[in-house]
Protein backbone atom coordinates (compact mmCIF):
# COMPACT_ATOMS: atom_id res chain seq x y z
CA UNK A 1 0.00 0.00 0.00
CA UNK A 2 1.37 3.45 -0.84
CA UNK A 3 2.57 5.57 2.05
CA UNK A 4 0.71 8.66 0.87
CA UNK A 5 -2.69 6.96 0.71
CA UNK A 6 -5.23 8.60 3.01
CA UNK A 7 -7.86 6.75 5.05
CA UNK A 8 -11.37 7.70 3.86
CA UNK A 9 -13.40 9.88 6.18
CA UNK A 10 -16.81 8.42 7.13
CA UNK A 11 -19.55 10.81 8.28
CA UNK A 12 -22.57 9.35 10.13
CA UNK A 13 -25.82 11.31 10.17
CA UNK A 14 -28.74 10.71 12.58
CA UNK A 15 -32.09 10.24 10.97
CA UNK A 16 -35.37 11.51 12.41
CA UNK A 17 -36.88 9.20 15.07
CA UNK A 18 -38.26 9.34 18.57
CA UNK A 19 -36.03 12.18 19.43
CA UNK A 20 -34.33 10.73 22.47
CA UNK A 21 -35.50 10.25 26.07
CA UNK A 22 -39.03 11.31 27.03
CA UNK A 23 -38.46 12.05 30.69
CA UNK A 24 -40.86 10.88 33.48
CA UNK A 25 -44.23 11.86 32.02
CA UNK A 26 -45.22 8.22 31.45
CA UNK A 27 -44.78 7.49 35.14
CA UNK A 28 -47.33 10.15 36.08
CA UNK A 29 -49.82 8.78 33.56
CA UNK A 30 -49.30 5.24 34.84
CA UNK A 31 -49.82 6.34 38.46
CA UNK A 32 -53.09 8.05 37.51
CA UNK A 33 -54.22 4.87 35.77
CA UNK A 34 -53.43 2.72 38.83
CA UNK A 35 -55.26 5.14 41.13
CA UNK A 36 -58.34 5.00 38.91
CA UNK A 37 -58.22 1.19 38.91
CA UNK A 38 -57.96 1.06 42.70
CA UNK A 39 -60.96 3.35 43.01
CA UNK A 40 -62.90 1.18 40.56
CA UNK A 41 -62.18 -2.05 42.44
CA UNK A 42 -63.03 -0.36 45.76
CA UNK A 43 -66.43 0.68 44.40
CA UNK A 44 -67.07 -2.85 43.08
CA UNK A 45 -66.14 -4.31 46.49
CA UNK A 46 -68.47 -1.91 48.30
CA UNK A 47 -71.39 -2.80 46.05
CA UNK A 48 -71.17 -6.41 47.17
CA UNK A 49 -70.99 -5.70 50.90
CA UNK A 50 -73.76 -5.74 53.50
CA UNK A 51 -75.45 -2.50 54.47
CA UNK A 52 -73.69 -2.27 57.86
CA UNK A 53 -70.28 -2.54 56.18
CA UNK A 54 -71.12 0.22 53.70
CA UNK A 55 -72.43 2.39 56.53
CA UNK A 56 -69.24 1.83 58.54
CA UNK A 57 -66.99 2.77 55.61
CA UNK A 58 -69.10 5.86 54.97
CA UNK A 59 -68.81 6.76 58.65
CA UNK A 60 -65.02 6.48 58.45
CA UNK A 61 -64.77 8.93 55.57
CA UNK A 62 -67.09 11.35 57.39
CA UNK A 63 -65.03 11.32 60.57
CA UNK A 64 -61.79 9.27 60.35
CA UNK A 65 -60.42 10.79 63.55
CA UNK A 66 -63.20 9.23 65.58
CA UNK A 67 -62.33 5.76 64.32
CA UNK A 68 -58.71 6.21 65.38
CA UNK A 69 -59.76 6.95 68.95
CA UNK A 70 -62.91 4.81 69.34
CA UNK A 71 -62.70 2.12 66.66
CA UNK A 72 -62.24 -1.56 67.41
CA UNK A 73 -61.93 -4.64 65.26
CA UNK A 74 -64.08 -4.18 62.19
CA UNK A 75 -67.50 -4.30 60.58
CA UNK A 76 -67.46 -7.89 59.34
CA UNK A 77 -69.87 -10.33 61.00
CA UNK A 78 -68.44 -11.89 64.11
CA UNK A 79 -66.19 -8.95 64.90
CA UNK A 80 -66.77 -6.10 67.27
CA UNK A 81 -68.58 -3.00 66.16
CA UNK A 82 -66.63 -0.21 64.48
CA UNK A 83 -67.88 2.25 67.08
CA UNK A 84 -68.51 0.89 70.59
CA UNK A 85 -72.25 0.28 71.00
CA UNK A 86 -73.84 2.20 73.81
CA UNK A 87 -76.97 1.09 75.64
CA UNK A 88 -79.91 1.60 73.29
CA UNK A 89 -82.43 4.25 74.21
CA UNK A 90 -86.14 3.97 73.55
CA UNK A 91 -88.66 6.77 73.44
CA UNK A 92 -85.83 9.29 73.12
CA UNK A 93 -85.09 11.05 69.86
CA UNK A 94 -81.64 10.25 68.41
CA UNK A 95 -79.70 11.26 65.34
CA UNK A 96 -78.32 8.07 63.76
CA UNK A 97 -76.96 9.94 60.74
CA UNK A 98 -74.15 11.25 62.93
CA UNK A 99 -73.00 7.66 63.48
CA UNK A 100 -73.41 6.41 59.94
CA UNK A 101 -76.64 4.57 60.85
CA UNK A 102 -79.12 6.56 58.82
CA UNK A 103 -81.47 4.18 56.96
CA UNK A 104 -81.55 4.14 53.20
CA UNK A 105 -84.53 5.71 51.47
CA UNK A 106 -85.37 2.33 50.00
CA UNK A 107 -85.74 0.84 53.49
CA UNK A 108 -87.91 3.75 54.60
CA UNK A 109 -90.18 3.14 51.64
CA UNK A 110 -90.26 -0.56 52.45
CA UNK A 111 -91.46 -0.03 56.03
CA UNK A 112 -93.84 2.73 54.97
CA UNK A 113 -95.34 0.28 52.48
CA UNK A 114 -95.71 -2.31 55.25
CA UNK A 115 -97.54 0.23 57.42
CA UNK A 116 -99.85 1.04 54.52
CA UNK A 117 -100.67 -2.65 53.99
CA UNK A 118 -101.30 -3.19 57.71
CA UNK A 119 -103.69 -0.25 57.85
CA UNK A 120 -105.49 -1.46 54.72
CA UNK A 121 -106.05 -4.89 56.32
CA UNK A 122 -107.07 -3.40 59.67
CA UNK A 123 -109.78 -1.37 58.00
CA UNK A 124 -111.45 -4.65 57.03
CA UNK A 125 -111.72 -5.70 60.70
CA UNK A 126 -114.76 -4.72 62.75
CA UNK A 127 -112.56 -4.32 65.84
CA UNK A 128 -110.62 -1.56 64.09
CA UNK A 129 -113.72 0.62 63.87
CA UNK A 130 -113.74 0.79 67.67
CA UNK A 131 -109.98 1.21 68.05
CA UNK A 132 -108.95 3.36 65.10
CA UNK A 133 -108.14 6.29 67.43
CA UNK A 134 -105.98 3.99 69.57
CA UNK A 135 -103.64 2.88 66.80
CA UNK A 136 -100.93 5.06 65.29
CA UNK A 137 -97.88 4.63 63.07
CA UNK A 138 -94.62 6.58 63.31
CA UNK A 139 -91.33 6.55 61.41
CA UNK A 140 -88.56 6.98 63.98
CA UNK A 141 -84.73 6.78 63.87
CA UNK A 142 -85.07 3.11 64.88
CA UNK A 143 -87.68 2.13 62.33
CA UNK A 144 -91.44 1.74 62.06
CA UNK A 145 -93.20 2.22 65.40
CA UNK A 146 -96.76 0.89 65.79
CA UNK A 147 -98.43 2.24 68.92
CA UNK A 148 -101.45 0.59 70.53
CA UNK A 149 -102.58 2.78 73.42
CA UNK A 150 -105.46 2.49 75.86
CA UNK A 151 -108.52 4.74 75.85
CA UNK A 152 -109.48 7.44 78.30
CA UNK A 153 -113.00 6.10 78.85
CA UNK A 154 -112.71 2.32 78.57
CA UNK A 155 -110.19 -0.49 78.15
CA UNK A 156 -109.01 -0.92 74.58
CA UNK A 157 -106.42 -3.70 74.46
CA UNK A 158 -106.03 -5.11 77.99
CA UNK A 159 -108.25 -5.65 80.98
CA UNK A 160 -107.64 -2.94 83.63
CA UNK A 161 -104.50 -3.57 85.73
CA UNK A 162 -104.00 -6.86 83.94
CA UNK A 163 -101.95 -8.39 81.13
CA UNK A 164 -104.98 -10.26 79.77
CA UNK A 165 -105.72 -9.31 76.19
CA UNK A 166 -109.22 -8.36 75.13
CA UNK A 167 -110.71 -10.14 72.13
CA UNK A 168 -110.77 -7.00 70.00
CA UNK A 169 -107.09 -6.31 70.66
CA UNK A 170 -106.17 -9.90 69.85
CA UNK A 171 -107.71 -9.44 66.39
CA UNK A 172 -105.60 -6.31 65.85
CA UNK A 173 -102.36 -8.00 66.92
CA UNK A 174 -102.99 -11.06 64.75
CA UNK A 175 -103.58 -8.87 61.69
CA UNK A 176 -100.36 -6.95 62.32
CA UNK A 177 -98.39 -10.16 62.93
CA UNK A 178 -99.46 -11.60 59.56
CA UNK A 179 -97.93 -8.63 57.74
CA UNK A 180 -94.79 -8.25 59.85
CA UNK A 181 -94.03 -11.93 59.38
CA UNK A 182 -93.43 -11.21 55.69
CA UNK A 183 -90.58 -8.83 56.52
CA UNK A 184 -87.00 -9.82 57.30
CA UNK A 185 -86.73 -7.01 59.87
CA UNK A 186 -86.51 -7.79 63.56
CA UNK A 187 -89.14 -6.54 66.03
CA UNK A 188 -88.90 -5.12 69.54
CA UNK A 189 -92.01 -5.11 71.73
CA UNK A 190 -92.32 -2.48 74.46
CA UNK A 191 -94.80 -2.14 77.30
CA UNK A 192 -95.62 1.22 78.92
CA UNK A 193 -97.94 2.38 81.71
CA UNK A 194 -99.13 5.66 83.14
CA UNK A 195 -97.78 7.04 86.42
CA UNK A 196 -100.62 5.72 88.60
CA UNK A 197 -99.41 3.44 91.39
CA UNK A 198 -101.24 0.17 91.77
CA UNK A 199 -102.52 -1.05 95.11
CA UNK A 200 -100.34 -4.16 94.97
CA UNK A 201 -96.77 -3.40 96.00
CA UNK A 202 -95.61 -6.78 94.73
CA UNK A 203 -97.01 -6.14 91.25
CA UNK A 204 -95.91 -2.70 90.12
CA UNK A 205 -95.97 -0.87 86.80
CA UNK A 206 -92.70 -2.58 85.96
CA UNK A 207 -94.27 -6.02 86.08
CA UNK A 208 -97.44 -4.84 84.35
CA UNK A 209 -95.64 -3.20 81.43
CA UNK A 210 -93.35 -6.20 80.89
CA UNK A 211 -96.23 -8.70 81.16
CA UNK A 212 -98.33 -6.82 78.62
CA UNK A 213 -95.44 -6.73 76.15
CA UNK A 214 -94.90 -10.46 76.65
CA UNK A 215 -98.60 -11.19 76.19
CA UNK A 216 -98.46 -9.40 72.83
CA UNK A 217 -95.31 -11.34 71.89
CA UNK A 218 -96.84 -14.74 72.68
CA UNK A 219 -99.91 -14.07 70.56
CA UNK A 220 -98.00 -12.60 67.64
CA UNK A 221 -95.43 -15.41 67.54
CA UNK A 222 -98.18 -17.97 66.97
CA UNK A 223 -100.04 -15.71 64.54
CA UNK A 224 -97.50 -14.72 61.92
CA UNK A 225 -94.11 -13.69 63.31
CA UNK A 226 -91.38 -16.18 62.42
CA UNK A 227 -89.14 -17.78 65.01
CA UNK A 228 -86.45 -15.36 66.16
CA UNK A 229 -88.07 -12.27 64.64
CA UNK A 230 -88.66 -10.73 68.08
CA UNK A 231 -85.29 -9.34 69.15
CA UNK A 232 -86.30 -7.99 72.59
CA UNK A 233 -89.24 -7.54 74.94
CA UNK A 234 -89.05 -4.57 77.30
CA UNK A 235 -91.13 -3.14 80.10
CA UNK A 236 -90.61 0.58 80.75
CA UNK A 237 -93.33 1.23 83.37
CA UNK A 238 -94.01 5.00 83.30
CA UNK A 239 -90.51 6.13 82.33
CA UNK A 240 -91.45 7.17 78.77
CA UNK A 241 -94.83 8.84 78.91
CA UNK A 242 -96.69 9.49 75.69
CA UNK A 243 -98.42 12.49 77.28
CA UNK A 244 -95.78 13.87 79.64
CA UNK A 245 -97.93 16.87 80.57
CA UNK A 246 -100.46 14.46 82.10
CA UNK A 247 -98.67 11.45 83.66
CA UNK A 248 -102.00 9.93 84.78
CA UNK A 249 -103.53 10.00 81.30
CA UNK A 250 -104.77 6.49 80.51
CA UNK A 251 -103.42 6.84 76.97
CA UNK A 252 -99.91 6.53 78.41
CA UNK A 253 -100.72 2.83 78.85
CA UNK A 254 -99.65 1.24 75.61
CA UNK A 255 -97.82 -1.54 73.81
CA UNK A 256 -95.43 -0.46 71.07
CA UNK A 257 -94.11 -2.61 68.23
CA UNK A 258 -90.81 -1.36 66.79
CA UNK A 259 -89.87 -2.79 63.39
CA UNK A 260 -86.13 -2.13 63.25
CA UNK A 261 -84.22 -0.74 60.31
CA UNK A 262 -81.48 -3.12 59.20
CA UNK A 263 -78.87 -0.46 59.95
CA UNK A 264 -80.15 -0.17 63.54
CA UNK A 265 -80.57 -3.90 63.97
CA UNK A 266 -76.81 -4.44 64.03
CA UNK A 267 -76.67 -2.73 67.44
CA UNK A 268 -78.43 -5.72 68.93
CA UNK A 269 -76.13 -8.37 67.46
CA UNK A 270 -74.16 -8.71 70.67
CA UNK A 271 -73.98 -7.41 74.20
CA UNK A 272 -71.20 -5.02 75.13
CA UNK A 273 -68.42 -6.82 77.02
CA UNK A 274 -66.15 -4.92 79.38
CA UNK A 275 -63.05 -5.54 81.42
CA UNK A 276 -63.28 -7.81 84.46
CA UNK A 277 -63.37 -5.69 87.62
CA UNK A 278 -63.29 -8.54 90.15
CA UNK A 279 -59.58 -8.25 90.79
CA UNK A 280 -59.90 -4.49 91.31
CA UNK A 281 -62.96 -4.40 93.57
CA UNK A 282 -62.29 -7.59 95.54
CA UNK A 283 -60.04 -6.07 98.18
Amino acid sequence: MAENSEQPIIIKKKRGGHGGHHGGAWKVAFADFMTAMMAFFLVMWMVGQKDEVRQAVAGYFRDPGRFETEGTAGALKGSQAIIPVKSPTFGVSTNPSERGLAPAEEEKRKLTGAARRILRKLKKEEAFLKLRNNISFQMTPEGLRIILNESEKSAAFFEPNSAKLLQQSATILVTIAHELGNLDNHVIIEGHTDAADGSDRDYTNWELSADRANAARRLMEVSGLYKGQVRAVRGFADKFLMFSDNPLDERNRRVTLVVLYKSRDSQYDQLAVGADLMAEINE
